[in-house]
Order: structure tokens, then C-alpha cells, then sequence
């Protein structure tokens, strides 16, 4: 088994913590506006959706780090192991945290609220960006861990889940961005 260097370990970490400043020098709120931090919180439609540690769209943070594992193992594949991993972990966070900000931003908050049924969506609370990372890197390390078919099959499980819950799952939310369709923000609005 393959050890983490312990300056990729720092890298990556730096990583994150760029992405906290930023999220903090763009003014997103540390927590929730209720003033609570919950470990689930289940409902989308909702003024707490995306400001606790955990909800629906925590699977889709998982897949990304199965997604992402899968790009880093392809791009560093010429590398000695040790450093394809450490490599693709930085890429990997540097990735979900530039995604983090960009999500933040007030183009991708009005996409959101314009394409998706996420009409009084207001961005996430830092809190959460930043739990969406580490559920991201779960998912990277998973990713090592799992053949490549448990992956996809855990991948495949998570969206049909999210889809049957909340009519909404990573799939979707990529469709629903780049190329909305009216049809499917009508279905998915209808909750």
C-alpha cells in the first residue's frame, strides 16, 4: 500500500484552506443563518439546504472524488505511485475547491435559480463547501480502495438514491446547468 507523501498531504491541505479564504473573502456565511450546524439535513427545498455538513447532494461530492480519483490515475499514469497518488489528490482538491467558489459565485447562484428548481437557492455556507471537500476526498480514497466495477455500481446506487429522493442527483444537475430542459424542471419541481 502505497503512503501519501507528507508533502502532498500539506499541498492538498493548502489547497483547502485557499479555498476557505476565499469563500471567506467572497463573504459567504461560516454556517447556516439559523445558527445551527447539523451533521443531515434532508430537505432541498429548503433555507438550510447546502449549509450543514451533510445532505442529498453529499453523494454527488463522493462521485466527484470517484471521478476524480479516475482522472488522476489516468493523467499521472506514467508516475511512480507514490507521486501519481500524492498528484491527483492535489488535483482532486484543487478541483472541488475551484468548483466550491465557482458554485459561490453569483453567475452560477443565478444559473441555479434560473435552470434548475432551486428557486430560492442562495449558495452554500462555508461549512459546507468545505465538508463538500472532504466528502469529496472520501470518496477519492474510496475510489483507490474499490475495484473500478464497486465503484461505478456505488456511483450508479447514489444517483438513482439521490434521483428517487429528491428528483435531483449529480446527472441531473449537470444537464440541468449546461443545457436546461423545461420538461425536467417541471418533473423535478413537482416534489
Amino acid at each position: 500500500m502505497t503512503i501519501l507523501s507528507r508533502n502532498y498531504v500539506l499541498a492538498a491541505a493548502g489547497l483547502a484552506i485557499l479555498a476557505l479564504a476565499i469563500l471567506f473573502g467572497m463573504d459567504r456565511p461560516p454556517i447556516c443563518e439559523c445558527g445551527n450546524v447539523k451533521l443531515w439535513h434532508g430537505a432541498v427545498q429548503s433555507a438550510e439546504n447546502s449549509q450543514h455538513l451533510s445532505d442529498w447532494y453529499t453523494f454527488s461530492h463522493i462521485i466527484h472524488g470517484f471521478l476524480f480519483y479516475g482522472l488522476g490515475y489516468w493523467l499521472f499514469r506514467k508516475k511512480p505511485e507514490a507521486a501519481r497518488l500524492g498528484l491527483s489528490l492535489c488535483l482532486a482538491v484543487f478541483i472541488e475547491g475551484f468548483w466550491e467558489i465557482l458554485e459561490n459565485s453569483p453567475i452560477i447562484i443565478n444559473r441555479y435559480r434560473e435552470a434548475t428548481f432551486a428557486f430560492g437557492y442562495a449558495g452554500d455556507s462555508i461549512i459546507n463547501s468545505m465538508a463538500d471537500i472532504g466528502w469529496m476526498t472520501l470518496g477519492f480514497f474510496a475510489a483507490r480502495r474499490m475495484p473500478v466495477m464497486g465503484t461505478v455500481i456505488v456511483a450508479v446506487i447514489f444517483e438513482l438514491l439521490a434521483l428517487y429522493a429528491i428528483r435531483d442527483n449529480l446527472t441531473l444537475n449537470v444537464l440541468m446547468l449546461t443545457f436546461p430542459i423545461e420538461a425536467v424542471k417541471k418533473w423535478q419541481g413537482a416534489v
